[in-house]
Protein backbone atom coordinates (compact mmCIF):
# COMPACT_ATOMS: atom_id res chain seq x y z
CA UNK A 1 0.00 0.00 0.00
CA UNK A 2 1.32 3.43 -0.84
CA UNK A 3 1.26 5.58 2.28
CA UNK A 4 2.42 8.91 0.84
CA UNK A 5 -0.10 10.60 -1.41
CA UNK A 6 -1.36 14.02 -2.33
CA UNK A 7 -3.97 15.21 0.16
CA UNK A 8 -7.25 16.17 -1.46
CA UNK A 9 -9.58 17.54 1.23
CA UNK A 10 -13.23 16.52 0.99
CA UNK A 11 -15.42 19.60 1.29
CA UNK A 12 -19.21 19.55 1.23
CA UNK A 13 -20.86 22.87 0.39
CA UNK A 14 -24.61 23.38 0.75
CA UNK A 15 -26.09 25.60 -1.94
CA UNK A 16 -27.41 28.87 -0.55
CA UNK A 17 -25.76 28.49 2.89
CA UNK A 18 -23.29 31.22 3.75
CA UNK A 19 -19.97 30.51 5.40
CA UNK A 20 -20.88 32.87 8.24
CA UNK A 21 -24.05 30.90 8.99
CA UNK A 22 -22.07 27.68 9.30
CA UNK A 23 -19.37 29.35 11.38
CA UNK A 24 -21.91 30.70 13.86
CA UNK A 25 -23.48 27.29 14.48
CA UNK A 26 -22.25 25.22 17.42
CA UNK A 27 -20.25 22.05 16.68
CA UNK A 28 -22.05 18.73 16.75
CA UNK A 29 -21.17 16.36 19.56
CA UNK A 30 -18.40 13.88 18.80
CA UNK A 31 -19.42 10.37 17.66
CA UNK A 32 -17.77 7.24 18.99
CA UNK A 33 -16.17 4.53 16.87
CA UNK A 34 -15.72 0.82 17.57
CA UNK A 35 -14.22 -2.04 15.53
CA UNK A 36 -16.78 -4.86 15.52
CA UNK A 37 -15.45 -7.32 12.90
CA UNK A 38 -12.47 -8.01 10.67
CA UNK A 39 -11.78 -10.17 7.64
CA UNK A 40 -8.58 -10.72 5.71
CA UNK A 41 -9.15 -7.55 3.69
CA UNK A 42 -11.57 -5.38 5.66
CA UNK A 43 -12.41 -3.99 9.09
CA UNK A 44 -16.01 -3.25 10.05
CA UNK A 45 -16.53 -0.16 12.20
CA UNK A 46 -19.58 0.89 14.17
CA UNK A 47 -20.10 4.64 14.44
CA UNK A 48 -22.50 5.92 17.11
CA UNK A 49 -23.67 9.54 17.10
CA UNK A 50 -23.38 11.75 20.15
CA UNK A 51 -26.10 13.72 21.90
CA UNK A 52 -26.73 16.06 18.94
CA UNK A 53 -26.53 13.33 16.28
CA UNK A 54 -24.77 13.42 12.92
CA UNK A 55 -27.59 14.68 10.64
CA UNK A 56 -25.22 15.30 7.71
CA UNK A 57 -23.37 12.00 8.17
CA UNK A 58 -19.86 11.35 9.41
CA UNK A 59 -16.28 11.14 8.15
CA UNK A 60 -13.86 8.33 8.99
CA UNK A 61 -10.12 8.88 8.71
CA UNK A 62 -7.74 5.94 8.75
CA UNK A 63 -4.08 5.10 8.26
CA UNK A 64 -1.67 2.22 8.71
CA UNK A 65 -0.22 1.70 12.16
CA UNK A 66 3.27 2.19 10.75
CA UNK A 67 2.37 5.64 9.41
CA UNK A 68 0.45 6.51 12.58
CA UNK A 69 3.43 5.62 14.76
CA UNK A 70 5.71 7.75 12.59
CA UNK A 71 3.55 10.73 11.65
CA UNK A 72 0.42 10.72 13.83
CA UNK A 73 -2.67 12.09 12.11
CA UNK A 74 -0.70 13.80 9.36
CA UNK A 75 -2.78 14.63 6.28
CA UNK A 76 -0.08 13.42 3.92
CA UNK A 77 -0.46 9.84 5.13
CA UNK A 78 -4.12 9.26 5.92
CA UNK A 79 -7.22 8.30 3.96
CA UNK A 80 -10.83 9.45 4.24
CA UNK A 81 -14.32 8.05 3.86
CA UNK A 82 -17.24 10.50 3.99
CA UNK A 83 -20.46 8.64 4.84
CA UNK A 84 -23.53 10.73 4.04
CA UNK A 85 -26.13 8.65 2.17
CA UNK A 86 -27.78 5.22 2.13
CA UNK A 87 -25.56 2.10 2.12
CA UNK A 88 -26.67 -0.89 0.03
CA UNK A 89 -23.75 -3.33 0.49
CA UNK A 90 -22.86 -3.28 4.19
CA UNK A 91 -25.26 -1.95 6.78
CA UNK A 92 -26.84 -2.82 10.12
CA UNK A 93 -30.56 -3.36 9.66
CA UNK A 94 -31.12 -2.70 13.37
CA UNK A 95 -29.55 0.76 13.08
CA UNK A 96 -30.36 3.84 11.03
CA UNK A 97 -31.40 3.48 7.38
CA UNK A 98 -28.55 5.78 6.31
CA UNK A 99 -25.30 7.26 7.55
CA UNK A 100 -27.18 10.39 8.70
CA UNK A 101 -27.54 9.54 12.36
CA UNK A 102 -30.06 10.64 14.95
CA UNK A 103 -28.75 11.29 18.48
CA UNK A 104 -27.40 8.04 19.92
CA UNK A 105 -28.05 6.10 16.70
CA UNK A 106 -25.41 3.98 14.98
CA UNK A 107 -24.49 2.44 11.64
CA UNK A 108 -21.63 0.24 10.43
CA UNK A 109 -19.13 1.02 7.67
CA UNK A 110 -16.75 -1.62 6.29
CA UNK A 111 -13.34 -0.20 5.43
CA UNK A 112 -11.68 -2.23 2.69
CA UNK A 113 -15.04 -3.15 1.14
CA UNK A 114 -16.08 0.21 -0.30
CA UNK A 115 -15.76 -0.40 -4.05
CA UNK A 116 -19.47 -1.12 -4.57
CA UNK A 117 -20.82 0.78 -1.56
CA UNK A 118 -23.29 3.63 -2.00
CA UNK A 119 -23.78 6.78 0.05
CA UNK A 120 -20.04 7.27 0.61
CA UNK A 121 -17.20 9.27 -0.92
CA UNK A 122 -13.75 7.70 -0.63
CA UNK A 123 -10.28 8.67 -1.71
CA UNK A 124 -9.00 5.08 -1.34
CA UNK A 125 -11.57 2.31 -1.75
CA UNK A 126 -9.47 -0.80 -2.35
CA UNK A 127 -9.06 -3.70 0.05
CA UNK A 128 -6.96 -3.48 3.20
CA UNK A 129 -3.76 -5.47 3.53
CA UNK A 130 -3.94 -8.93 5.05
CA UNK A 131 -2.71 -9.20 8.64
CA UNK A 132 -2.09 -5.46 8.93
CA UNK A 133 -2.77 -2.98 11.73
CA UNK A 134 -4.74 0.24 11.16
CA UNK A 135 -5.87 3.26 13.17
CA UNK A 136 -9.27 4.94 12.75
CA UNK A 137 -11.10 8.04 14.04
CA UNK A 138 -14.43 9.69 13.20
CA UNK A 139 -16.23 13.03 13.38
CA UNK A 140 -19.70 14.29 12.49
CA UNK A 141 -19.86 16.26 9.22
CA UNK A 142 -20.93 19.91 9.54
CA UNK A 143 -23.93 21.49 7.83
CA UNK A 144 -26.08 24.64 8.13
CA UNK A 145 -27.22 23.69 11.63
CA UNK A 146 -23.93 22.71 13.17
CA UNK A 147 -20.19 22.69 12.62
CA UNK A 148 -18.20 19.49 12.21
CA UNK A 149 -17.58 17.83 15.55
CA UNK A 150 -14.22 17.28 17.14
CA UNK A 151 -12.46 14.06 16.18
CA UNK A 152 -13.12 10.99 18.27
CA UNK A 153 -10.43 9.10 20.12
CA UNK A 154 -8.32 6.87 17.87
CA UNK A 155 -8.93 3.12 17.81
CA UNK A 156 -6.74 0.31 16.46
CA UNK A 157 -7.77 -2.87 14.65
CA UNK A 158 -6.02 -5.55 12.58
CA UNK A 159 -7.15 -7.51 9.53
CA UNK A 160 -7.16 -11.31 9.74
CA UNK A 161 -4.24 -13.46 8.65
CA UNK A 162 -5.99 -16.78 8.03
CA UNK A 163 -4.27 -19.34 5.84
CA UNK A 164 -7.06 -21.70 5.30
CA UNK A 165 -10.50 -21.00 2.30
CA UNK A 166 -12.00 -18.35 0.19
CA UNK A 167 -10.75 -15.24 -1.58
CA UNK A 168 -12.50 -11.90 -2.05
CA UNK A 169 -13.59 -10.35 -5.32
CA UNK A 170 -10.59 -8.01 -5.05
CA UNK A 171 -8.16 -10.92 -4.97
CA UNK A 172 -9.70 -12.68 -7.97
CA UNK A 173 -9.92 -9.39 -9.89
CA UNK A 174 -6.20 -8.78 -9.39
CA UNK A 175 -5.04 -12.38 -9.89
CA UNK A 176 -6.67 -13.69 -13.09
CA UNK A 177 -3.68 -15.98 -13.55
CA UNK A 178 -4.91 -17.96 -10.52
CA UNK A 179 -8.44 -18.53 -11.86
CA UNK A 180 -9.30 -22.25 -11.85
CA UNK A 181 -11.72 -21.93 -14.82
CA UNK A 182 -11.77 -19.95 -18.08
CA UNK A 183 -15.46 -19.05 -18.02
CA UNK A 184 -18.47 -18.89 -15.70
CA UNK A 185 -22.23 -18.89 -16.09
CA UNK A 186 -24.07 -16.14 -14.22
CA UNK A 187 -27.80 -16.61 -14.41
CA UNK A 188 -28.27 -18.34 -17.76
CA UNK A 189 -25.52 -16.46 -19.63
CA UNK A 190 -21.96 -17.74 -20.00
CA UNK A 191 -19.09 -15.24 -19.80
CA UNK A 192 -15.45 -15.58 -20.85
CA UNK A 193 -12.63 -14.69 -18.48
CA UNK A 194 -12.12 -11.38 -20.30
CA UNK A 195 -15.81 -10.51 -19.88
CA UNK A 196 -15.74 -11.48 -16.21
CA UNK A 197 -12.74 -9.20 -15.66
CA UNK A 198 -14.59 -6.36 -17.38
CA UNK A 199 -17.53 -6.91 -15.02
CA UNK A 200 -15.18 -7.00 -12.01
CA UNK A 201 -13.72 -3.64 -13.06
CA UNK A 202 -17.09 -1.94 -13.50
CA UNK A 203 -18.31 -0.05 -10.39
CA UNK A 204 -21.87 -0.88 -9.39
CA UNK A 205 -22.94 2.79 -9.34
CA UNK A 206 -26.31 1.87 -7.88
CA UNK A 207 -26.90 -1.15 -10.16
CA UNK A 208 -27.56 -4.08 -7.87
CA UNK A 209 -27.00 -6.54 -10.73
CA UNK A 210 -23.34 -5.50 -10.97
CA UNK A 211 -22.62 -5.68 -7.24
CA UNK A 212 -24.34 -9.08 -7.06
CA UNK A 213 -22.32 -10.27 -10.05
CA UNK A 214 -19.05 -9.20 -8.40
CA UNK A 215 -19.72 -11.38 -5.38
CA UNK A 216 -21.21 -14.25 -7.40
CA UNK A 217 -18.15 -14.43 -9.67
CA UNK A 218 -15.85 -14.52 -6.65
CA UNK A 219 -17.99 -17.18 -4.97
CA UNK A 220 -18.02 -19.43 -8.02
CA UNK A 221 -14.26 -19.05 -8.46
CA UNK A 222 -13.81 -19.98 -4.79
CA UNK A 223 -15.98 -23.06 -5.19
CA UNK A 224 -14.22 -24.04 -8.41
CA UNK A 225 -10.95 -23.73 -6.50
CA UNK A 226 -12.18 -26.18 -3.87
CA UNK A 227 -13.91 -24.14 -1.15
CA UNK A 228 -16.88 -25.79 0.54
CA UNK A 229 -20.04 -24.27 -1.01
CA UNK A 230 -22.38 -25.50 1.74
CA UNK A 231 -22.89 -22.12 3.48
CA UNK A 232 -23.90 -20.40 0.21
CA UNK A 233 -25.35 -23.07 -2.08
CA UNK A 234 -28.87 -21.70 -1.60
CA UNK A 235 -27.66 -18.12 -2.13
CA UNK A 236 -25.81 -19.06 -5.33
CA UNK A 237 -28.89 -20.77 -6.74
CA UNK A 238 -31.08 -17.83 -5.74
CA UNK A 239 -28.65 -15.36 -7.33
CA UNK A 240 -28.58 -17.28 -10.60
CA UNK A 241 -32.37 -17.45 -10.63
CA UNK A 242 -32.65 -13.71 -9.96
CA UNK A 243 -30.15 -12.81 -12.69
CA UNK A 244 -31.76 -15.13 -15.23
CA UNK A 245 -31.16 -13.97 -18.80
CA UNK A 246 -30.04 -10.44 -17.82
CA UNK A 247 -26.67 -9.58 -19.39
CA UNK A 248 -24.42 -7.86 -16.89
CA UNK A 249 -22.75 -4.52 -17.76
CA UNK A 250 -20.46 -3.70 -19.44
CA UNK A 251 -21.12 -6.82 -21.51
CA UNK A 252 -24.83 -5.95 -21.63
CA UNK A 253 -27.22 -3.43 -20.13
CA UNK A 254 -28.99 -5.47 -17.44
CA UNK A 255 -30.20 -3.77 -14.27
CA UNK A 256 -31.57 -4.78 -10.88
CA UNK A 257 -32.41 -2.43 -8.03
CA UNK A 258 -30.00 -2.73 -5.07
CA UNK A 259 -32.92 -3.33 -2.74
CA UNK A 260 -33.67 -6.56 -4.59
CA UNK A 261 -30.10 -7.87 -4.65
CA UNK A 262 -28.50 -6.54 -1.46
CA UNK A 263 -29.43 -9.49 0.76
CA UNK A 264 -27.90 -12.06 -1.58
CA UNK A 265 -24.93 -9.80 -2.29
CA UNK A 266 -24.20 -9.47 1.41
CA UNK A 267 -24.48 -13.24 1.98
CA UNK A 268 -22.00 -13.97 -0.82
CA UNK A 269 -19.73 -11.13 0.33
CA UNK A 270 -19.57 -12.61 3.83
CA UNK A 271 -18.64 -16.00 2.36
CA UNK A 272 -15.91 -14.52 0.16
CA UNK A 273 -14.51 -12.59 3.13
CA UNK A 274 -14.27 -15.74 5.23
CA UNK A 275 -17.05 -14.72 7.60
CA UNK A 276 -18.86 -18.09 7.49
CA UNK A 277 -17.80 -21.60 8.49
CA UNK A 278 -15.36 -21.52 5.55
CA UNK A 279 -12.28 -19.44 6.48
CA UNK A 280 -10.41 -17.06 4.22
CA UNK A 281 -7.32 -18.17 2.31
CA UNK A 282 -4.00 -16.62 3.13
CA UNK A 283 -1.90 -17.84 0.24
CA UNK A 284 -2.24 -18.03 -3.54
CA UNK A 285 -4.36 -21.07 -4.43
CA UNK A 286 -2.77 -23.87 -6.43
CA UNK A 287 -5.56 -26.40 -6.87
CA UNK A 288 -7.11 -26.39 -10.32
CA UNK A 289 -10.65 -27.34 -11.19
CA UNK A 290 -12.69 -27.99 -14.28
CA UNK A 291 -15.69 -26.09 -15.58
CA UNK A 292 -17.54 -29.40 -15.43
CA UNK A 293 -17.08 -29.48 -11.66
CA UNK A 294 -18.63 -26.05 -11.30
CA UNK A 295 -21.61 -26.99 -13.49
CA UNK A 296 -22.16 -30.19 -11.52
CA UNK A 297 -22.55 -28.14 -8.33
CA UNK A 298 -25.19 -25.72 -9.66
CA UNK A 299 -26.97 -27.40 -12.55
Amino acid sequence: MHSLRRWIPLVVLAVGISASAVASAAPYSTPTIQAVDASRTSITLRVTAGATGAPAGFMVEWMTAADYDTYGWSYGYLYTCSCWGVPTLNWDSSGEASYRLAPGASQIVEMGDQFDETGTTNDYNVELERGSEYYFRVRAIGDANGQASAWSSSIESTTDDDNNCTFTQGYWKNHPEAWPVASLTLGSVNYSAAQLLAIFNTPAAGNGLISLAHQLIATKLNVAQGADPTPVTAAINAADALIGALVIPPVGAGFLAPGITSGLTNTLDNYNNGNTTVPHCGETPTQSSSWGRVKSLYR
